[in-house]
């Protein structure tokens, strides 16, 4: 020990303990576990009485007592000590309250069926916020692709120039992309929405509790069958996080793509004033710094999710609550995050400004086209295509040895390039040469499925669109089943009080 350091006693809690562990819990708890605490004490209220384990009487005056509970004044206080938690202090409060009454609450229940409940109320809420700012901006992407699917861009492959394609063919595959992690996040919502209560510590209960009705009364879609499993399995929370570390990395990606378009040398996007911030030295600069918040929001998501994964490798198969104590606040952390990361790429998506001629331009001078001139040749001359592929590469790499544009390009090059490679000149017409290399045909031509053609690209949008739709009445009946939940158990406690 070193001098200046003083021992901290022989009685609970230790002032480091404290400092490291129990404040910053308490501090988490209150703001984010406190009203899901109240949930589940009445719903057990409930089933308690139902099943005639406690008296008209006693779930009377608990209801009284949960009812007269200052949720503001708990919300808003210190650690300092007299509690192990706040779960211990809300036990306090309803004790003293319900002049002892309460004592009754705990049957059939334990801390840990109680923690994993509450732990699971507040991740569905976070789950359901984030999927529903995931969805607007989905919309944003829909509305942004469909306003987009005459803007013909340059795709890129291993950073290089690779064909032309649609900025609606871009943002559709962005938008497909956050799709898969809207259905990730659904599908670990469904996970998640299980009930533990009645698993108590890990045993059940000898009372006869109705551990069905407990799920009901909170809107939980189902039970955790095995109780040992209930209290013990942590997959849940870590389903959440590898679909939110998922759904950062694919955004980041698209962001980091974002920030390239919006340089004076790429020259594609303008973001919208309200998303830019200025230089203090250099006046012309313009910059996009709410993308690059968002990239960098994204990387601390991922590392947030990372550490709740981390957190649980090697964690002993039995009660988790006091590990999740440590672990959840990374889990919240990261939902939130990407649900406000959401919001926001959303309205700068909506107001997002494209330099249209500039990318037209771009790809009428491009040599992304010459993979249809090869196609052309196939059909048109009979060749294989590998032929067909030697002829134009001979003919691209001529013109770039010559500093030749793609408009240099003539059919007549193209005959050279022809005798050149298999010896005989070929029967293209004029015509068929230079619409070979047009841009939007090569675009038009592209109909199948997945292609960036205008009639594909409106089917593929209007599939997009019912998807999203469907989704968003998922949410909201599963928002109007936690708020009819809600709303129906205080119904209940309240009439209890009147009579």
């Amino acid at each position: 020990m070193r001098r200046h350091e003083q021992p901290e006693g022989n009685s609970f809690p230790g002032k480091t303990y404290v400092e490291a562990v129990l404040k910053p819990a308490y501090d988490q708890a209150k703001q984010e576990l406190l009203l899901p605490m109240i949930e589940v004490h009445k719903a057990h209220l409930v089933m308690l009485l139902e099943q005639e384990l406690l008296t008209q009487e006693e779930a009377t005056h608990i209801a009284k007592a949960l009812l007269s509970i200052d949720l503001v004044l708990l919300s808003q206080g210190t650690y300092n000590g007299q509690f192990e938690d706040l779960f211990f202090e809300v036990e306090h409060k309803l004790l003293e309250l319900s002049n002892e009454t309460s004592g009754s609450l705990h049957l059939g229940r334990s801390r840990n069926d109680m923690g994993i409940a509450i732990y699971r109320i507040t991740l569905r809420k976070k789950l359901l916020r984030t999927i529903g700012s995931a969805l607007a901006l989905q919309a944003s992407l829909l509305d942004f692709a469909n306003k987009h699917t005459g803007t013909i861009i340059i795709a890129h492959t291993h950073t290089q120039q690779a064909q032309p394609t649609t900025l609606a063919h871009y943002i559709a595959a962005v938008s497909d992309s956050l799709a898969r992690d809207i259905r990730r996040l659904q599908a670990a919502y469904a996970n998640c929405n299980l009930s533990s209560m009645g698993a108590a510590a890990l045993t059940t209960s000898g009372f006869a509790i109705n551990r069905k009705r407990v799920a009901e009364l909170l809107a939980f879609d189902g039970l955790i069958e095995n109780a040992y499993d209930a209290v013990s399995g942590a997959d849940y929370v870590a389903e959440i996080a590898a679909g939110v570390q998922l759904a950062a990395i694919n955004l980041g990606r698209f962001t980091q793509e974002l920030l390239l378009w919006c340089t004076q040398e790429f020259a594609v996007a303008k973001v919208a004033a309200p998303y830019v911030q200025i230089s203090s030295i250099m006046p012309q600069k313009r910059n996009p710094v709410s993308i690059e918040h968002i990239r960098s929001l994204l990387s601390s998501i991922s590392g947030n999710a990372q550490t709740v994964l981390t957190m649980l490798h090697n964690t002993p198969f039995g009660d988790i609550v006091d590990t999740e104590d440590d672990m959840q606040p990374y889990a919240w952390r990261s939902l939130d995050t990407l649900e406000v990361v959401y919001r926001l790429l959303a309205k700068v998506i909506a107001s997002l400004q494209i330099n249209e001629e500039v990318l037209r331009q771009r790809a009428a001078a491009s040599f992304a086209t010459v993979t249809e001139l090869a196609d052309t040749l196939v059909r048109e001359e009979g060749l294989s295509f590998r032929n067909a592929h030697k002829i134009v590469s001979h003919l691209v790499s001529q013109a770039i040895q010559q500093n030749d544009l793609i408009n240099d390009l003539s059919l007549q090059s193209l005959n050279e390039a022809a005798i050149h490679t298999i010896g005989l000149p070929l029967r293209l017409s004029e015509k068929q040469f230079k619409l070979a290399l047009d841009p939007q045909h090569f675009v038009n031509v592209r109909k199948l499925c997945g292609g960036p053609s205008p009639g594909e690209m409106k089917r593929a949008l209007k599939g997009q669109l019912h998807r999203l739709t469907t989704l968003e009445k998922w949410l909201s009946d599963k928002e109007a089943q936690l708020a009819s939940a809600s709303e129906q158990l205080n119904t209940s406690l309240l009439d209890w009080q009147i009579k």
